[in-house]
């Protein structure tokens, strides 16, 4: 599959359309100037509550084993049957950190240790950030899961580059190899 997804057609558009009643009260929401913030935001013309609209928070991470990355091939919308880093939305309460390794080991049964931040991506006009972490398999036995088709240990120059499932995970895997190239390269 080629990779022809578009931040703006998935579900978290930065958009506010959608928003249109107050989630405390019930009451319809209107559009107003605040004047502190110098920004337009959706106000509940009842109560007065501010409908802050934020990005979700998304965490992945790119394990390595011996000289090979593990992807998985998504079960599910959007980017069904392309291939990423094992990833998935933070849950309230939850430390990007942990998501990271819990969305790995849903994804792949891969116990992962986090070895450092890759990068962080964030797009204009898509409702996410993604927060990628460098990471070590450290047990486990990969595996294809609800979420995902199937899990495949990848070397760098084997990644399946016209089938990666969002921007996102093009760029974060640019930034690995790169990595990659760097730390073995070395100082000069």
């Amino acid at each position: 599959m080629a990779e022809n997804h578009n931040h703006q057609e998935l579900q978290h558009t930065a958009g506010s359309g959608w928003a249109k009643y107050c989630p405390r009260c019930g009451h319809p929401l209107v559009e107003r100037y605040i004047e502190v913030e110098q920004h337009v935001r959706k106000i509940c013309s009842s109560c007065g509550f501010i409908f802050y609209l934020n990005p979700k928070v998304v965490a992945g991470a790119v394990p390595r084993q011996g000289d090979r990355i593990w992807l998985v091939r998504r079960n599910i919308e959007p980017s069904i049957g392309c291939w990423t880093f094992p990833g998935g939305y933070v849950d309230l309460g939850e430390r990007v950190t942990e998501a990271a390794i819990r969305e790995t080991y849903e994804e792949t049964k891969l116990q992962i240790r986090l070895d450092g931040l890759l990068n962080i991506y964030s797009y204009a006009k898509a409702g996410i950030i993604v927060a990628v972490y460098r990471a070590t398999v450290t047990g486990g036995v990969a595996g294809p899961t609800p979420e995902s088709l199937e899990v495949s240990a990848f070397e760098l120059r084997d990644i399946p580059w016209k089938s990666l499932a969002f921007p996102s995970t093009r760029e974060a895997l640019s930034d690995y190899v790169q990595y990659e190239a760097s730390a073995t390269e070395g100082p000069h």
